[in-house]
């Protein structure tokens, strides 16, 4: 799922899918590394689905998801340094993002 086929927030800390906040990546990461670390990525998931069909260890590929993740800034500590929260998997209604959100209804 690229965050790009979705709505991004105006401060670029996240896109929204289905009323849900999730984080986006760094934009700080070089172009270079993040193809990198995207790459590593898809693995690990693909790792996951072999896994969950019984080729391979389900809790090492998840482990390998989680680590792409937050060397990607989805997870882990925020990319941010000015002390904003995190909102990562709330719900957008529930946040400062909310009139944003309702506003991409209309």
């Amino acid at each position: 799922m690229s965050s790009r086929a979705f709505p991004t927030t105006p401060d670029g800390r996240y896109f929204l899918v289905a009323g849900r906040l999730w984080r986006s990546t760094n934009p700080a990461i070089p172009e270079e590394r993040r193809l990198r670390l995207v790459a590593d990525l898809m693995d690990a998931r693909r790792a996951v689905k072999e896994a969950k069909r019984g080729n391979g260890e389900i809790s090492a590929a998840r482990k390998a998801v989680d680590a792409a993740k937050v060397a990607l800034g989805e997870r882990g500590s925020v990319w941010w340094e000015d002390g904003a929260p995190d909102f990562n998997r709330h719900l957008a209604r529930n946040t400062p993002y909310a009139e944003w959100a309702t506003a991409l209804k209309s």
